[in-house]
């Protein structure tokens, strides 16, 4: 296989050398490292790279060359190699352009020259975006087969499962792919689908997400039955408090009932994030996280479901799907929230085929060329939206109020209303679903005038809103009318009388010491990731005083 190409555009030939002098002393032997002296001769290598199917994984362009400018050459090379990540060389006065290029063509970084030393201003840029380019472009295919039908349920949920697990896996639609076929004969089975075929073991036959988990590793035994913190939940605030509880020495183990990085890793961009100027997905945001996490040695147990707290002291006892448990001297519950369910008639039937909840990154490339349409006018409906239009035909959003911008950020609202193939629908709302083995239209109601309308679409994406999951918790921890767990300050007047110790909670105690809630899960928390990061990393600060005080 041929390796991944970086390559550098630069017109000054002394600028040009020095480039690829660091890169080849970096990269030279996981990739090929290709140079052009212009724009218009960079493209016409991009165009013979492309023909040739080679890949390119990094551009490092120039910014001031005199026949074509760097931002005019990676927008047009983005069209052939749309994935590659995009560094463009600057001077300090370019550096409005180059901000202005993260917005109108995703660029990835800015470097101001020069870049000396390379180990402290290029190495550690070019590390990350590779890095992240390697996550979505394995060298070699050593994961997981799923044979199914486009429009199965089961299939839909098991390939959400693994992208959000960050196992690499591909999909062979059954009724189309010739390998399919063979796979199914081999497995002795043609019609009970799908059909997961994991590295290295035997086929398994319409399975369950657990049972994929047990095949793929995900389903990790505990190295002890007692831990210092047992955090709930791998969002955002859970995956902060992990890293922050592991590295300042409390054994940490996170149990995640899905996937890491909760609802924002279904996010397809995450562009208000501190420190990231073009943003990132939620997966690339879930995989960093959980990479860091590990590293400092915080244990994953995923796919397990918890089904029961008991608060007792000085520790607690958590109880797993499968009957097993595990103690421990403080837990933090960062369980976060699940999109709410659309309630109109047909829209349950077809939920996986044709109806779904969030972004489903992995239902975009079957969207292509398709006119598909979304509920919902917030921050991820506006996201959602984006991230569809690069691939559909159109996109039309229905916003049950006047307009978005009572409920969506204006940076969203801006590039929305730019976006030649995005449609909003004030004052509507889906008031029926329609189709047979999958979602082929549905019925639009403009409540101002009461008149319904009929649009053909076989993709619906949900954004409505959101709910906790607290039921599990029973009686033990104190919970508002809509089920958000109360903390601190927040703790209804019942809860702080039967509070049983002499100090007061802690800002994200709940109603048991010793027991954390933290992100959205937390009544009266900003629904924002930041904030949730936040709440995650100072909690163990919290958990640090409960622990030394017991």
């Amino acid at each position: 296989m041929s390796k991944p190409i970086i390559f550098a555009v630069d017109d000054d030939p002394d600028v040009l050398t020095a480039v690829v002098r660091d890169l080849r002393r970096r990269y030279q032997a996981e990739y090929r490292i290709a140079r052009a002296m212009s724009g218009p001769d960079a493209m016409e290598a991009v165009k013979e790279l492309k023909s040739a199917s080679l890949e390119v994984a990094l551009f490092i362009v120039d910014q001031r060359m005199p026949e074509q400018t760097g931002v005019e050459f990676l927008a047009e090379a983005t069209k052939y190699y749309p994935e590659a990540k995009r560094i463009l060389l600057t001077a300090y006065a370019d550096t409005e352009v180059a901000i202005r290029a993260i917005n109108n063509i995703g660029l990835d970084h800015y470097l101001l020259k020069p870049w000396t030393p390379p180990d402290a201003e290029l190495y550690p840029v070019t590390d990350d975006l590779l890095s992240a380019w390697r996550a979505e472009h394995p060298t070699q295919f050593e994961g997981v087969t799923l044979v199914d039908t486009r429009w199965s349920a089961r299939g839909h949920e098991l390939r959400d499962f693994l992208a959000r697990n960050l196992t690499p896996y591909r999909w062979l639609d059954a009724e189309t792919n010739p390998e399919a076929e063979k796979l199914m004969a081999a497995a002795g089975e043609t019609a009970r689908l799908p059909i997961v075929f994991p590295p290295g073991g035997a086929p398994l036959i319409h399975p369950t997400t657990s049972e994929v988990a047990d095949a793929i590793g995900l389903h990790q035994s505990q190295d002890q039955p007692h831990y210092d913190v047992v955090i709930i939940g791998a969002g955002p605030s859970g995956l902060a408090a992990a890293v922050y509880g592991a590295c300042e020495g409390l054994s940490t183990l996170v149990i995640e009932r899905e996937a890491p990085g909760g609802q924002a890793g279904t996010s397809s961009r995450i562009e208000n994030y501190l420190g990231f100027p073009n943003g990132l997905s939620g997966r690339d945001l879930s995989r960093r996280a959980l990479a860091q996490a590990q590293r400092f040695g915080a244990e994953f147990s995923i796919a397990r479901d918890c089904v029961a707290l008991e608060c007792r002291s000085p520790n607690h006892l958590v109880r797993l799907d499968g009957e097993s448990e595990i103690s421990a001297k403080a837990v933090i519950l960062a369980t976060g929230v699940q999109y709410r369910q659309l309630e109109a008639p047909g829209v349950s039937d077809f939920e996986g085929a044709g109806v779904y909840y969030g972004a489903a990154t992995t239902e975009a490339v079957a969207c292509k060329g398709e006119d598909v349409f979304i509920v919902g006018a917030a921050n991820s409906a506006g996201q959602g939206a984006l991230f569809l239009a690069k691939s559909a035909r159109s996109v039309t959003i229905l916003c049950r109020g006047p307009d978005l911008r009572k409920s969506m950020s204006s940076y969203l609202v801006d590039r929305i209303e730019e976006a030649e193939n995005i449609h909003v629908l004030a004052h509507s709302q889906v008031a029926a679903a329609q189709g047979s083995e999958h979602l082929e239209s549905v019925t639009i109601l403009n409540s101002k005038t009461g008149e319904t309308s009929e649009a053909k679409t076989s993709s619906l994406f949900v954004f409505i809103g959101a709910q906790p999951k607290t039921d599990w918790l029973g009686d033990s921890i104190a919970r508002d009318a809509k089920g958000f767990i109360e903390t601190g300050p927040d703790l209804s007047p019942s809860a702080r009388k039967a509070w049983p110790i002499a100090r007061d909670p802690f800002l994200t105690e709940t109603s048991r010491p010793g027991v954390f809630a933290v992100g959205d899960v937390r009544s009266t928390s900003v629904k924002r990731v930041a904030a949730a990061v936040g709440e995650g990393s100072i909690t163990i600060q919290f958990v640090h005083r409960h622990i030394s005080a017991t």
